[in-house]
């Protein structure tokens, strides 16, 4: 470079750093802005989250008393490591703080944006690029959305950027030395360690690093994959020790089923993929995941970013040379959507949270074409143009999530209220110590851990009673059931109530022989159903028998009597799917009494014709029909 040409480069290089530094500074301000308000409250994962990385700072056990573990185990499902220990970190200096907690996920949102700045920067080796591409990351309402609550999934982003970051790095050699290949196999492994999608889109990636095999030599990949296999060693020894830990919760989400043909199992999973690409919600609805704010009036990609990521891929697949680096980008956004296509939710924000990445990342090609050095006025002026309407979008969209961030919706998904009308009432009561009984998948206890923490409550005070335990007569509890037999109540706020218990507990026993007689009469069943669809139904049930039905003391207690339904085939009456929905008594049942039941029921992943069979049972004793009672069999429609 001659002296002249440094002349004119460094006011441009010192106008570049500060630009960056007014845009970290826009950044900054934008991302913490309504931190810890907005969202409102402090989800029940935020709290194990947090419990859990203020215990790691303190102690080095998780809840259960678990030295330093891999996964946390927290009400049914095992939390990935990696944002509970950056936030035991935190917690290090700052002491356990919903402030610091959600201020670190602000923080983790702006990092994402600006690597994938940096990378904008590498990809097109012009700063503009950089900087346009860090302020439509940085206004990109899917990324800004995941990185306000404390949710494994906010860091999952950053952790993408960085592994494009090493391995445009890599791509960049003609020989990718063990430093290089240990690069690429890191940001695997943090991928595979920080978001449960990550166990298959990582080694999804690492499969597509072939695609540089024919630049680099198979030898460069090998190394990678060797890598990162050694990274995975610490998972498949948990997974030995734990046997089915891990894929617990997606047992739950999934369509499959042990019936599913493979063909029927490929047609569910095109129609999933497909929905997931849904350009409506993408562009214009917004999405509608329950746990994050998801605003609604806006899409969750700029509309800007989206048309340049089109362009983008265009002049990728008509390029000359079609460099692996872009093919590899392409089969990245291609591979993103396959974790959450086969689960039921469609168009999952969480679960999709690699799109928005790799969306970003295609749009550089076309800001690089619109910056190039050959460029006219025309495409500076379009240039200008992508960079105020990026702005005017994404203002437009901050301007909206601040307004409905604090709507009641959210104010009772984030437990707002929990605090004030819940926590602060049960700690004012003399009883000691304060039992929590939770329904399942309402885990409640992990709120009063983590707000009592915060307010220097010791952990004694509370005692997390397991399924089915009884509350002892006399004694505080907050609970997340309904329709508990000994409950005075003190105070609600939705799903919790303060009870007091009085009475001794109930001793359940199997029902004498004359009892298993009910009568079940059909009040709101659907006669169709979707697929895989789930139904509120209503019976009403009476007792037929000859002795008392005694409701239940807690969920899950031995010798519950409920009503429930099994699907049998229209054709020969042979069970399909047994033990499908329960709904239990809401009260005690002389016999001669009646009651209406409602609960939940999951049709069958099969399109036919069903029976859906009513009946009453005794848990853990048997079903009445067995005994002589007669049950109801109406006829549903699966489509």
């Amino acid at each position: 470079m001659t002296e002249d040409e440094s002349g004119r480069e460094l006011p441009g290089r010192r106008g570049a750093w500060i630009a960056a530094a007014l845009l970290l500074a826009l950044g900054v301000w934008v991302y913490s802005a309504g931190v810890p308000e907005r969202p409102p409250g402090y989800f029940v994962d935020e709290s194990s989250i947090s419990y859990n990385a203020h215990l790691i700072s303190t102690t080095g056990h998780d809840e259960h008393g678990v030295r330093f573990p891999l996964f946390f185990r927290a009400f049914g499902e095992y939390k990935n490591p990696a944002h509970v220990y950056l936030l035991a970190i935190v917690f290090l200096f700052t002491g356990p703080s919903v402030v610091a907690a959600r201020m670190l996920s602000a923080m983790i949102g702006v990092a994402a944006g600006f690597v994938l700045g940096l990378l904008g920067w590498r990809l097109s080796g012009r700063r503009e690029v950089g900087l346009l591409t860090a302020l439509a990351a940085l206004l990109t309402p899917w990324l800004f959305e995941l990185s306000r609550p404390v949710f494994e999934v906010t860091l999952y982003p950053l952790a993408l950027a960085l592994y494009l970051l090493a391995v445009h790095r890599a791509s960049r050699r003609a020989r990718w030395s063990w430093a290089d290949a240990a690069l690429v196999a890191a940001g695997l492994a943090l991928l595979t360690y920080t978001y449960s999608i990550g166990r298959l889109l990582a080694p999804l990636l690492a499969l597509g690093l072939v695609l540089f095999a024919r630049q680099a030599g198979l030898a460069s990949i090998l190394r990678a994959w060797l890598l990162y296999g050694l990274a995975l060693v610490p998972l498949l020894v948990f997974h030995l020790r734990h046997p089915g830990a891990l894929s617990a919760r997606f047992k739950f989400l999934t369509y499959y089923t042990p019936q599913s043909t493979p063909l029927e199992l490929a047609g569910e999973f095109a129609r999933h993929y497909a929905a997931n690409f849904d350009l409506w919600q993408l562009l214009v609805a917004g999405g509608a995941e329950p746990s994050i704010v998801s605003v609604r009036g806006t899409g969750q990609v700029l509309a800007v970013t989206f048309l340049l990521a089109l362009a983008g891929a265009w002049l990728v697949l008509r390029g000359p040379r079609r460099e692996p680096f872009w093919l590899y980008v392409l089969y990245g956004l291609a591979a993103a959507p396959v974790p959450a296509s086969l689960t039921t939710s469609d168009f999952h924000l969480l679960r999709l949270a690699a799109v928005p990445v790799f969306l970003v990342v295609l749009a550089v090609p076309a800001l690089a074409w619109l910056a190039g050095v050959e460029a006219g006025r025309r495409r500076r002026a379009a240039l200008v143009a992508a960079a105020v309407l990026t702005l005017a979008q994404g203002t437009f969209f901050l301007r909206l999530y601040h307004a409905q961030a604090g709507s009641d919706d959210n104010r009772r998904r984030y437990d707002a209220d929990y605090v004030s009308r819940v926590l602060e009432p049960a700690l004012a009561r003399p009883e000691r110590p304060i039992y929590v009984a939770d329904a399942p998948g309402i885990p409640g206890y992990v709120q009063a851990l983590w707000h009592a923490t915060l307010r220097g409550v010791p952990r004694g005070n509370f005692v997390k009673l397991g399924p089915a335990t009884a509350v002892p007569d006399g004694a505080l509890y907050v609970t997340t059931e309904d329709g508990l037999r000994r409950c005075r109540k003190l105070a609600t706020s939705e799903p919790y109530t303060i009870c007091l218990a009085e009475g001794e507990p109930s001793r359940p026993a199997p029902l004498p022989a004359g009892a298993f007689r009910a009568e079940v009469v059909p009040v709101d069943v659907p006669g169709a159903l979707a697929a895989g669809a789930r139904a509120m139904i209503t019976v009403r049930v009476r007792n037929a028998g000859d002795a008392w039905w005694r409701a239940r003391e807690r969920v899950g207690e031995p010798y519950q009597i409920a009503a429930g339904n099994r699907w049998l085939d229209a054709r020969d009456g042979s069970v399909v799917v047994g033990n499908n929905g329960r709904g239990v008594i809401p009260r005690d049942l002389a016999p001669g009494e009646e009651t209406e039941i409602t609960f939940l029921v999951n049709a069958p992943r099969q399109p036919g014709d069903y029976l859906l069979e009513l009946d009453v049972l005794q848990e853990g004793v048997s079903w009445f029909g067995p005994r002589g009672s007669p049950t109801v069999r109406l006829p549903v429609r699966v489509e």
